[in-house]
């Protein structure tokens, strides 16, 4: 199977975690697009959707799902997204496409969060993936400065500014064995409005797409 098609596979498993008639979290992705579309193909009932991006809500909108802002919920049971790395443990690296921090916030109220992946997303070890670290534009050199100190390379993702009108600096050449620690740490310095690093809020599900089918893990 091609990635693609080990995308759509994990996309249309996810379809089947959607809880009918309830308000629905979507993440930000390519394999998040087939999950919208998948979800829409599949016609399952949602009383709306929260989404992490500029770019999930316009897929949403086009297939005509109820775009609800997040202040005027309390929570809701699932929310649906990808990841760039993922481990054992199911922390992640998230935030290529430089959502990360919205990403973050969803998540935080779902009551669970399944992660879409396929096979080549799984490692023993986060870090390969650049970690992305959104930062406020005036503090870029500072959190680099300090980012350096943790060990990493960091290097301004160029010409990209986010949802929320932020930089990314994406750090290079980490090696994540204490990812929780490391969150933290990276949250501390002034001028970091969130990092990829998802390990205190961690997935609950994985559905990862394999040549040997979708295989199902859980925390």
């Amino acid at each position: 199977m091609t990635q693609d098609e080990l995308k759509q596979a994990v996309a249309r498993e996810a379809v089947r975690h959607v809880v009918p008639g309830e308000i629905l979290g979507v993440g930000t992705g390519s394999t998040v697009d087939y999950f919208i579309d998948e979800l829409a193909r599949a016609g399952v009932p949602i009383a709306g959707a929260v989404s992490s991006s500029e770019r999930s809500a316009a897929r949403l909108g086009r297939h005509g799902v109820a775009l609800l802002d997040l202040n005027d919920v309390d929570s809701f049971p699932v929310y649906v997204d990808g990841a760039d790395e993922i481990d054992g443990a199911l922390a992640m690296i998230k935030g290529g496409g430089g959502a990360l921090t919205r990403e973050k916030i969803v998540a935080a109220v779902a009551r669970t969060f399944v992660c879409i992946a396929d096979s080549t997303k799984r490692v023993k070890v986060l870090g390969r993936f650049p970690l992305p670290v959104e930062v406020i534009p005036m503090a870029r050199a500072h959190v680099a400065r300090e980012l350096a100190k943790l060990g990493g390379t960091p290097k301004r993702r160029e010409g990209f500014v986010t949802d929320n009108g932020n930089e990314i600096l994406d750090v290079h050449g980490l090696s994540i064995l204490d990812p929780a620690a490391l969150e933290s740490a990276i949250n501390d310095i002034v001028g970091v409005v969130a990092n990829g690093i998802f390990a205190r809020r961690g997935a609950d599900v994985l559905l990862l797409g394999t040549s040997d089918g979708v295989r199902t893990v859980v925390r």
